[in-house]
């Protein structure tokens, strides 16, 4: 006799949900990127280089536009990681991108202060203009849609972030707006706290493992 239920090992919930990371093109910095990166880690004692991964990260993901598995393993192999340990990171913060995302990634902010502003308006007005859902990306490419929590500017809500840009009280009004001038003009068209990737990249050493709220911008888009 045994008490021990029956377990169907095969169902479903038995099952790893993980996905693996796109292994992608063999990858190394460019030289400029390794520049920067061979500054960053003087930054550190010797026996701290992986504090360096953060900006390390950034560097990649904007050298390619998203982190893959090769990726990882070469920002592993230069800070004396593991590639296990390079993924804890990439898996954990929502501003890492694991496979390829459009020119223009369209954080909206969905935590309470945007929320009782009318962010999930906002997010329904890009869905029905762009014809994504939040996670896709619109089929030229331009454009990738994601949900995110605070974003730290909780006074000037609904955010939305544009790749490193803060756009400020955001109305269903503005949206037309937004896009068109993103497609028409580019970055030109961005206002906020807009961050080169040298920015980026300070900003997460000095936060080691907080994004923070940065500065805010000029004002609200659709003024």
């Amino acid at each position: 006799m045994s008490f021990h239920p029956k377990m169907a090992y095969d169902a479903t919930f038995h099952k790893s949900a993980r996905m693996l990371a796109d292994p992608g093109e063999p990858f190394t910095y460019s030289a400029d990127n390794r520049a920067r990166f061979d500054t960053i880690v003087t930054r550190y004692p010797p026996d701290r280089r992986r504090s360096a991964v953060l900006p390390a990260l950034y560097l990649v993901q904007h050298q390619q536009g998203y982190i893959t598995a090769n990726a990882m393993r070469h920002v592993a192999e230069l800070l004396g990681m593991t590639a296990a340990d390079v993924e804890d990171v990439v898996s954990y913060y929502s501003m890492f991108h694991t496979k390829p995302v459009g020119r223009f990634v369209l954080h909206v902010c969905r935590t309470l202060s945007c929320a009782l502003n009318g962010a999930e308006r906002v997010t329904e007005a890009l869905c029905a203009k762009l014809g994504i859902r939040p996670g896709d990306t619109d089929p030229t490419g331009t454009f990738t849609l994601i949900e995110v929590e605070c974003l730290g500017a909780c006074d000037r809500a609904p955010i939305v972030m544009v790749n490193d840009t803060w756009h400020e009280c955001m109305t269903v009004a503005a949206v037309d707006r937004l896009l068109d001038d993103l497609r028409g003009r580019g970055e030109a068209a961005l206002s906020g706290c807009h961050h080169v990737v040298e920015g980026v990249a300070a900003e997460a050493e000095r936060h080691a493992g907080h994004r923070g709220g940065g500065t805010t911008g000029a004002g609200p888009v659709g003024e």
